[in-house]
């Protein structure tokens, strides 16, 4: 006979009355702790640490890193428990993924990309109800009656932040799209990451990075530190307030941008973009698609929700892009599926 009171809960995965297991609302309901795990290790250093000592002890991390013993002994656990750290006897050594991306110097190092959300991007989730309810951002604006992508509501955290995304996601995009000998235009390009990454895999390619002024100084930057420069050049100039894109390219690469703008906007750009190529010149749009009948995938939904807390656009499926690029004049419509941080597939067009 079952003892619990009559309206009360079967226990969790209780399969004789039905119940699924709880199991994955509580995962959901303690990411966020996951993610503050890794905030703090990043904060107070802890894989740079490791991976200079080559390994340490609860007591030798608490004293390497300035910190109590208490704390150090359960901020080793939690990472170990995410499978950032491996435990050796009495010593922690990072985990081949943090040794790959978290340690300062690292060529994907994504320690930057961490603050960058911990500062500019999780205060606005913290609100997350507050943008369902009235459709507008919540992510605080420093120069609020300024455009979303000035350099005082785009902070360098921004750029430095996104580069290790945008490198992995531009090196996976290179093996999928052959770019060949392409002279291209990464319309919105940051720091340069795609260009950078397309053109190591592509020897024969050359690229403009088009951004706005003060993200080219960045760009030129990252650029020569690549030892890139005669192949990659910086075009200022703003891509809603410009009366033309820069001519002179037969490849379009939108990636990462069409998310941050409402379908007016869009449409607009896609325009501009056909008005830009020659006949039979391509463009290639990299973004995390929602899938067609919009169940998922969970990235490219949540980023989507992300761009609600930030901007006026969302992720779109490729059905959408489709009928927007057909709209604007381009054929030939496919779309090339891949995996990576920033995107799943990429929406190729061409121009008549």
């Amino acid at each position: 006979m079952d003892d619990r009171p009559p309206h009360s809960p079967a226990s969790p995965g209780d399969a004789a009355h039905g119940a699924p297991p709880v199991d994955p609302l509580f995962a959901l309901t303690s990411g966020l702790w996951a993610s503050q795990a890794l905030v703090a290790a990043e904060d107070v250093g802890l894989f740079t640490f490791l991976s200079q000592e080559g390994g340490a002890s609860a007591a030798e991390t608490a004293e390497g890193l300035g910190i109590p013993a208490r704390p150090a002994d359960m901020l080793l656990t939690a990472c170990a428990s995410l499978d950032l750290l491996r435990r050796n006897g009495e010593r922690y050594v990072n985990s081949p993924v943090a040794e790959e991306y978290l340690v300062r110097g690292r060529p994907y190092y994504f320690g930057d990309y961490v603050r960058m959300l911990q500062h500019y991007v999780y205060p606005g989730w913290m609100r997350v109800t507050e943008a369902v309810r009235t459709g507008r951002p919540t992510r605080q604006a420093p120069e609020p009656d300024k455009g979303l992508f000035e350099a005082e509501n785009r902070p360098e955290l921004f750029w430095d932040g996104l580069y290790p995304l945008s490198a992995l996601t531009g090196r996976a995009l290179a093996r999928a799209v052959d770019f060949g000998t392409a002279r291209l235009l990464d319309v919105g390009g940051g720091g340069g990451a795609f260009a950078i990454e397309l053109c190591r895999y592509h020897p024969g390619l050359r690229a403009t990075v088009y951004d706005l002024p003060h993200v080219c100084a960045f760009t030129a930057d990252r650029v020569a530190e690549a030892g890139l420069s005669e192949r990659i050049g910086v075009h200022p100039g703003d891509f809603f307030a410009d009366p033309e894109l820069p001519g002179g390219h037969d490849t379009i690469l939108l990636s990462m941008i069409l998310h941050d703008w409402d379908e007016t906007r869009n449409r607009e750009l896609l325009a501009a973009c056909f008005r830009a190529l020659p006949s039979g010149g391509t463009l290639v749009i990299s973004e995390l698609l929602v899938d067609d009948d919009k169940t998922g995938p969970a990235d490219a939904a949540l980023m989507s929700l992300n761009m609600l807390i930030g901007t006026p656009g969302r992720n779109y499926t490729a059905a959408e892009y489709g009928r927007w690029l057909r709209a604007a004049g381009f054929d030939a419509v496919r779309t090339v599926p891949f995996r990576a941080p920033g995107a799943n597939g990429a929406v190729l067009a061409r121009k008549p």
